[in-house]
């Protein structure tokens, strides 16, 4: 008797815990299909143990796909890859293109004033800017990116300051630097090196240098974006060689601030995704500005299909933002989050981007929790 009773347990307790695993299953699918928003995150590279958290704690606001900057260090980017490949997170390897220390003077572009950006940087001093159209400076980038798209676990190469230095500045870094732009910064005007000068003046028979207001030259405008595009999709042709994609982080529009501010006609590189940065506190605008400037971005790109993942900047130190007179320390509060989101995805985005999810607060995530389900 005291056999068949255990034997029955027995048989019971597995019928139940086989029920119990079933509804934890389902609940996880439902809580995955939940979140509707495919979401994404820039930061910075951090040891194993810290991504591995990191990114766990991502995936459980939904996130889907990281962004990480470990610069170009192959062994750095091969770790934080099978970090985010084991957790089944999309790894996209961020790196900043153009603007780049260290490498020989003369790849560096040249301002309207005569000085290169290798010793007279526009700015900050890290805004040390590679010409595009240099034989050298295009050969170095398609290797170096090339190599890292040969790493197993990299889905995609991003492209950051894949661009020329801020001609004008977004008017809300105006008093950052003490600057009013009403016109094109001729110290931050590129490229006017020689090579650049000389192959314009083939091209169109103009002398750039003895032009007045060399702003006023469409040619001269379009010379450089194409210079940008050029080269782009030569580094897209590469690493797509390689069997590997590559998305970019560029300026809004393109052609309602990206083309004039930093010669990005994005809307002609061969991409694979684009991550416009929506930043709109650096535009002096709200937060329905996102879902504005998202709807420009995705008609730029309808005819290529590219997806667009809007970029958000979140301000951590929201209960003060009032106070805050810099917009790198600005952004979205969380009161704010739910109509970026929803604007951005109403807009046709096929995502968002959270920069940087370490200035999400409790009060963000609640909000961005709710507004991508």
């Amino acid at each position: 008797m005291v056999l068949w009773f255990w034997c029955i347990f027995a048989e019971n307790l597995i019928v139940m815990m086989k029920k119990f695993l079933a509804l934890v299953a389902l609940l996880t699918v439902v809580h995955t299909a939940a979140a509707k928003v495919p979401v994404y995150v820039w930061q910075e590279w951090k040891p194993s143990k810290t991504l591995k958290e990191n990114f766990r704690e991502w995936k459980r606001h939904g996130v889907v796909g990281v962004c990480v900057n470990a610069g170009m260090d192959k062994g750095k980017i091969a770790e934080a890859a099978k970090i985010a490949r084991k957790q089944g997170l999309e790894y996209h390897a961020w790196i900043p293109t153009m603007v780049q220390g260290g490498l020989d003077s003369a790849w560096y572009t040249v301002n309207r004033l005569g000085q290169s950006a290798y010793d007279h940087p526009a700015y900050v001093p890290y805004y040390k800017t590679l010409d595009p159209r240099n034989p050298n400076v295009r050969r170095y980038l398609i290797d170096k990116f090339s190599e890292i798209a040969r790493i197993p676990e990299v889905d995609y190469i991003q492209l950051d300051y894949i661009r020329y230095a801020d001609v004008i500045l977004s008017k809300g870094l105006w008093d950052k630097y003490g600057l009013v732009m009403n016109g094109e910064y001729a110290a931050a005007d590129y490229c006017y090196c020689d090579d650049c000068v000389e192959a314009f003046k083939e091209k169109t028979g103009i002398n750039i240098r003895k032009v007045t207001d060399p702003s006023k030259i469409k040619e001269w405008a379009q010379f450089r974006c194409d210079a940008i595009t050029d080269l782009v999709n030569a580094i897209v042709e590469a690493v797509h060689k390689e069997g590997k994609k590559v998305s970019a982080d560029v300026f809004p529009g393109p052609y309602s601030h990206a083309v004039w501010m930093v010669r990005q006609e994005w809307n002609k590189w061969n991409l694979d995704a684009v991550f416009p940065m929506n930043y709109n506190d650096f535009y002096m605008e709200p937060a329905s500005w996102v879902g504005k400037v998202t709807e420009e971005e995705v008609k730029a790109v309808a005819n290529r299909r590219t997806p667009i993942y809007s970029g958000l900047f979140i301000c951590h130190d929201w209960r003060n933002k009032a106070s805050v007179v810099d917009p790198e320390n600005s952004g979205l509060l969380p009161s704010e989050i739910s109509e970026a989101v929803s604007g951005a995805m109403k807009a046709g985005a096929k995502g968002v981007c959270l920069f940087t999810p370490f200035s999400m607060t409790e009060e963000h995530w609640k909000a961005f929790d709710a507004a991508i389900k």
